[in-house]
């Protein structure tokens, strides 16, 4: 390069030149910026009078401004170097690929994110339970999923975690079995406890009549014999805890007015006067 000519006149010029491009161009980001904010409120006010789940809305919210945003940047870059855009593209190419390796684990949550959105397995305020983890969710975020579990803790689970494994989503089922585990003395009339236990279920909140419940007899231990009632319930109106606790106390209740034991586990020990050795 010849420096023989370059003088702080030359480099004023070349600053002075530049300046009208470079205003364009912030102005431009600045337009593109509150259009981008102006555009997102407006897309989330109708999706909301059209009362969308609000996944949808997030999606929506986040490709309407990217969207204006990556034009706006676009039409800058043109403005600061014209014509150059696609040479500065192809470099950021290769730049992109090395840190695609980097930030791959950032990608695989990014898209797994906008796969959640799309396919929509649950909404936020749904109880799932996913990885180990059973909560409310709080929010569906590109990077990670957001739960409150039900003793309070705060779960941030990773988009790509979620989408590969099991979602069992309790808000979307209407009606849920309650299981609880009884065991009664050996000498029981089954048939008594079978009324019994069929009675007190049916005043539980929620219990639904079809299908109707059902108490198995599992096995035989010891003196007791171990059973499992089962009822269903209305769980878009009642608490299955809430229905579960119900149920324990109605049986209990129940079983005392009828007579029926509900053993502990005992030890018979025989003392002798006399052991021989």
């Amino acid at each position: 390069m010849d420096f023989t000519n370059f003088s702080s006149e030359a480099l004023l010029k070349s600053i002075v030149d530049f300046l009208p491009n470079l205003g364009l161009a912030l102005l431009i980001l600045l337009i593109a910026r509150l259009i981008s904010r102006w555009g997102t409120k407006l897309v989330r006010g109708a999706l909301e009078k059209r009362k969308r789940d609000p996944e949808l809305i997030v999606l929506l919210e986040f490709l309407t401004r990217w969207g204006i945003l990556g034009v706006g940047i676009v039409w800058a870059i043109e403005q600061i170097v014209p014509g150059r855009f696609g040479t500065l593209l192809a470099g950021l190419g290769v730049v992109g690929v090395s840190l695609g390796f980097a930030l791959q684990d950032v990608a695989k949550n990014f898209l797994a994110g906008i796969l959640l959105l799309l396919t929509s397995p649950f909404n936020i305020g749904d109880t799932i339970q996913v990885s180990g983890f059973t909560g409310k969710v709080l929010a569906i975020n590109f990077r990670s999923t957001e739960l409150r579990e039900v003793d309070g803790r705060f779960v941030i689970i990773p988009n790509a975690d979620v989408f590969v494994n099991p979602i069992v989503n309790f808000s979307r089922a209407p009606r849920r079995r309650v299981s609880l585990p009884l065991g009664i003395t050996i000498d029981t009339d089954l048939d008594l406890a079978t009324r019994a236990a069929f009675e007190a279920v049916s005043r539980v909140p929620g219990f639904i009549a079809d299908p109707g419940p059902q108490l198995l007899f599992e096995a035989f231990q010891d003196s007791v014999i171990q059973s499992t009632l089962f009822y269903w319930i209305d769980s878009k109106n009642f608490d299955y805890t809430d229905a579960q606790t119900a149920g324990a106390r109605a049986v209990n209740e129940a079983f005392k007015a009828a007579g029926i034991g509900m053993p502990y586990p005992t030890v018979e020990v025989t003392m002798l006067e006399n052991p021989t050795h």
